[in-house]
This record gives structure tokens, C-alpha cells and sequence, in this order.
């Protein structure tokens, strides 16, 4: 009934907003002044660094902006914020990571399976420290490196090894690359994912030789520093590897198989342990030289070198360090940076200024702190949210106590069940055309489909207009020993009674960065007035329930720049 009731008006205030979707809005923001560039890069104008500024820079380095964040963002400033990011670490899913036997379970015991065969213990875990985690960035760190360097449940479902794979991402996430590139290689779950496990010096599986190269580090073809492509006299891309170069690495790391479950034989299968790094079978180990991108194992070389050969080649390309900064920006600040910003984080990735090569912090701090993501948003930066921001934004912008298992129901039917991308190849590549343009990407709109659409409209509508506390999807799943509850917090909402002009304001911030102009902030207004009701609370929360819904279905907030 409130659907059919308010849809006139809703319809009209939501109009206003996207009828200005694709500007900045009125309100702007600052350039990010106040010393917040520490890498080379072009100066913004010295400015204040003010609230939108700060709340600009929680949408790229958060799951989403709230006021207390965006408050100790514009406490600190950009820089020391950073830092003090990179030095938090309080999420894990090491707790997660104790494999049990494929046979543990009964027949038809679904709770049993649900906990241990499945993504959604650490999925759960994922949202509820995205919601409600301090290390906020770490956290997207990690989620960006997980979706460049893929392994998944729709492949092997094993809980264990789901958390101990992206255990590895938020450990390293300001680690070095070439130890994320080391563990991974070895993981147990990668090995089942692309066939490095029991790949033998008979016929070795070219598999997860490919992907390394191709996804993981260099990419298929040769980089400059900007990300450009190389090219040769005919001005052809100039291929990173060849043939011999994937059959090269593929020897070198065969005669690797599963750790197994309580010390049993290699040849139990059902003790296949997924958490754990892979052990040695050597007499599946391919003993003579291998040669790859230039590289050479010596005949006889043991199974550890010729790993960290591989390793090395896939770290040390010309093309890894460009090829890692633009995905590290696409995913954490914009799809179109341009070539001069992938240069400059490129060079952190290739020396951290104290020689070291691989240096996510360095990395992450030039994508964050460059000139190019601290100044004023343009029409053409930014980028689309994905689902998986999508919903924690949403969250975070009302304020939710959850156990995330609210968002693990939700995000298939958007199109981004997290840990089971449909491939090696992510649930978009970083280089999607925006529709409608030929030089313009836009990754996050390779989910965007009629349908998809719709879902995402009605998810925000059911988390707002119809996301009272009562709502049957918040409450307690008794198939789920792990679960809690989702409980968004609307009492903090509805203590501003009828103050819409505080409503709008806290909107304004952290959905938009401060970006709305008065009519925008008016047509909020307009959606919410005619709400009345006899409760003060209802009428409250009802009122601010409406303009969220406004806002979180307009343009200016599924784009973030």
C-alpha cells in the first residue's frame, strides 16, 4: 500500500535527482588540500579539507561513509588517516579455516553441510566486519586483490578453504605482492580451483600457469608504466608470453598435491584439506630444465626453486607493476584514470622509495593520496558501485548491528555473490566499456541488465521504505548455528524528529559527500513532508525511511566519484 500511496511522489523526487545525476551537484566538494598529497602527482588547489572531502575519500577506501568515520577522516586528514588504516588489523577468517573430512557431514544434514561446504560462514563474516570492522581499509584492499586474483565456490565449496585463500589478501593487503603471488600459488584451494594440484610431469596442467600470468601479475601483453600498451614497429601489441613461456611454468610446478585432513594418506580423497599450503609428491615432480620468460630452473633444481622461480618471473615483469596499480585505482577510485595516475602508483609498486619492489602500502597510499583522487570529482571519474557496495553503503549510511547473514541472502539475486564469481575472470573485467562510449570503461555495468536493475530498485526499497527492524529477512535463521541478527538502527533517526533540514544534512553527507544543491535537497524534503503519523517515532523514522529511498535509487549515489 505505501508503494501504490507514495509512488507519485517519490517518482517526482527521484526525477529531480536524476535529472542531475550526471553532474557534481551544487554543493561540491574541495580539492583535497590540507597536505593530503604524498606522492608525486598534480597539486589540487590548497583548500580547507572539509567534511564532503573527507566523506569522499571514506566512499573509496570504506565500505561505505558514516558520520563517525567521515569525523575522524576530517579529524586527521587524508594522510594520517591513511596511515593510521594501514596500520589496523582486525578482521580475519583464520577462526574460519579448520578443514573437516568431505565425509564429514551426514546425509541430508544441511546445517552441517551449510557450515563447513560452503561460502556463506565466511561471507557472513565478510559483511559484518564490512559493516561494522575498524580496519575498513584493509578490508577493501582485500576485496579489490580478491577480485583480480580469483578462486571460488562455484567450483570447489569448501568453507576452510575459502577462508584461508582470502585470509591471504587481508593479511598481505599491505604486505608485499610477491608473498600474495607465493601463498597463492601454494594455496590448496587455488590448487583444486585451476588444476595445479596433482598436476603431474606426465601431462603438467597449464591451468594456473596461465591465469598467473595472464590475471594475476603481467597480463597478456606488454605495459608501459601508464598502462599502455607496448607496441612493435607495425604497432602491434607485443605479447608478454608465449606458448613455450606457459608450458615452461607449468612444469615447474608440478608434483604438488592436498594437505590432508588429520595426517591421512595422500590418496584419501575425501581428507583433501583446502586451508592449507599444498605438500610435495615428488615423484610427480618434472626434474629437468625448464625455461620461461627468460628465466631458467636448472635440471635437478627442487620443487620449492622452481616455485619461486615462477614466482619471481610473474613479479619482476616490466608489465606487473602497471597492471596491478590500474585494477588497485579501478577498483578503489575510479574506472578511467588516466595515464599519468597509473604511472604513479606503478612507480610506488616498482620502488616504495626505499628500494623495495611490491609494497601494497605504498601502493594503496599513492592510489588514495594522488593528486588525481583528492581533487574535485569530474564528469568522467568515479565509477559505478557494484552490488557488494551497493548494499554495504546502504547499510552503513543507515547504521546496521548485523551478523551479515541478512546480505549473503541478498547479494546472488543482485549479481555479486561474494566468493563465487562465475569464473577465473571476476564478475566484470576492469576494462568494460561504459555503454554508449567508445573510450569511456565502466566494469560494474557488466552486471547492469534490465532485471538486475530492478532488483537492485526494489533491494533498496525493502532496506528502507520496507526495512523496519521487524522485517522477516533480519530475524534469526534457526538452520544457521552461527547466525545472530540484522537490526538496523533507526532510533538514531528517529530521535531527529521532525527536523528534515538534520535529516537531509546527514543524507547529504554520507550518501552524497555533500554534493546536493538546494532544489535536491528540496525535492527530498517535498518526498517526506506529506508522511504523517499520530507516533512521533513512526512519523520520524517513515520520513527519513522515504528520503533514503530517494536518494539511494538516484544516479548521484550508484556512482561514486
Amino acid at each position: 500500500m505505501f508503494r501504490q500511496r507514495k509512488l507519485a511522489a517519490l517518482g517526482a523526487a527521484l526525477g529531480l535527482l536524476a535529472l542531475v545525476g550526471c553532474d557534481s551537484g551544487g554543493g561540491g566538494t574541495s580539492s583535497g588540500g590540507g597536505g593530503v598529497v604524498s606522492t608525486p602527482g598534480p597539486t589540487p588547489t590548497p583548500a580547507v579539507f572539509t567534511e564532503g572531502d573527507a566523506a569522499r575519500l571514506a566512499k573509496q577506501a570504506s565500505f561505505g561513509p558514516t558520520p563517525d568515520l567521515i569525523a575522524r577522516i576530517k579529524q586527521l586528514g587524508a594522510t594520517a588517516w591513511v596511515d593510521e588504516q594501514l596500520a589496523a588489523s582486525s578482521s580475519s577468517y583464520a577462526d574460519l579455516a579448520t578443514e573437516v573430512r568431505r565425509d564429514f557431514c551426514a546425509s541430508g544434514d544441511t546445517v552441517c553441510s551449510r557450515a563447513h561446504f560452503s561460502r556463506t560462514p565466511v561471507a557472513m563474516r565478510f559483511y559484518a566486519n564490512a559493516i561494522a570492522g575498524s580496519d575498513q581499509l584493509r578490508q577493501r584492499t582485500a576485496f579489490a586483490l580478491g577480485q583480480m586474483i580469483v578462486a571460488s565456490e562455484a567450483e570447489v565449496n569448501s568453507t576452510a578453504g575459502i577462508a584461508a585463500f582470502n585470509q591471504i589478501f587481508l593479511a598481505n593487503a599491505f604486505g608485499n605482492y610477491r608473498d600474495i603471488l607465493q601463498q597463492v600459488t601454494m594455496s590448496g584451494y587455488m590448487g583444486d580451483y585451476l588444476d595445479m594440484a596433482d598436476s603431474n610431469k606426465s601431462g603438467p596442467s597449464e591451468n594456473y600457469a596461465r591465469e598467473l600470468l595472464q590475471l594475476f601479475s603481467m597480463g597478456p601483453d606488454q605495459l608501459n608504466m601508464d598502462g599502455s600498451l607496448k607496441r612493435d614497429g607495425s604497432g602491434a601489441a607485443i605479447p608478454n608470453y608465449a606458448t613455450d613461456d606457459i608450458k615452461g611454468v607449468a612444469k615447474a610446478l608440478t608434483g604438488w598435491t592436498y594437505a590432508r585432513v588429520g595426517g591421512a594418506a595422500i590418496t584419501d580423497g575425501n581428507a583433501r584439506d583446502y586451508s592449507k599450503p599444498m605438500i610435495q609428491v615428488a615423484s610427480r615432480y618434472d626434474t629437468t630444465e625448464k625455461k620461461f620468460l627468460g628465466a631458467t630452473v636448472a635440471a635437478g633444481a627442487t620443487q620449492e626453486a622452481s616455485v619461486a622461480a615462477v614466482v619471481d618471473a610473474a613479479f619482476n615483469s616490466a608489465s606487473t607493476a602497471p597492471f596491478v596499480a590500474r585494477h588497485m585505482i579501478v577498483h578503489l577510485v575510479t574506472a578511467n584514470p588516466s595515464p599519468a595516475y597509473v604511472g604513479r602508483v606503478a612507480a610506488a609498486f616498482a620502488d616504495n622509495g626505499k628500494g623495495v619492489r611490491g609494497d601494497m602500502k605504498a601502493v594503496v597510499r599513492a592510489t588514495l593520496l594522488d593528486g588525481e583522487a583528492r581533487a574535485a570529482p569530474t564528469a568522467a571519474g568515479g565509477k559505478l558501485k557494484e552490488p557488494v557496495l551497493l548494499m554495504t553503503a546502504l547499510a552503513r549510511a543507515i547504521g546496521f548491528a548485523t551478523d551479515g547473514y541478512v546480505f549473503t541472502t541478498r547479494d546472488a539475486n543482485l549479481g555479486q555473490p561474494v566468493f563465487r564469481a562465475p569464473s577465473v575472470f571476476n564478475f566484470y573485467p576492469d576494462d568494460f566499456p561504459l555503454p554508449g562510449s567508445t573510450v569511456l570503461k565502466s566494469p560494474a555495468s557488466k552486471l547492469l541488465n534490465t532485471s538486475n536493475v530492478l532488483r537492485w530498485h526494489n533491494f533498496v526499497y525493502d532496506w528502507t521504505v520496507s526495512g523496519d527492524a521487524n522485517r522477516s529477512e533480519y530475524a534469526l535463521d534457526s538452520g544457521l548455528p552461527m547466525s545472530s541478527l540484522t537490526q538496523p538502527l533507526w532510533a538514531t533517526w528517529e530521535a531527529y524528529g521532525t527536523d528534515l533540514d538534520t535529516m537531509v544534512s546527514r543524507i547529504d553527507l554520507t550518501l552524497f559527500a555533500n554534493t546536493l544543491n538546494q532544489a535536491q535537497k528540496d525535492a527530498l524534503k517535498a518526498a517526506a513532508t506529506p508522511i504523517t503519523n499520530a507516533d512521533a517515532n513512526v512519523q520520524a523514522r517513515r520520513r527519513a525511511q522515504t528520503m533514503l529511498y530517494v536518494a539511494a535509487t538516484s544516479p548521484m549515489f550508484l556512482v561514486d566519484r
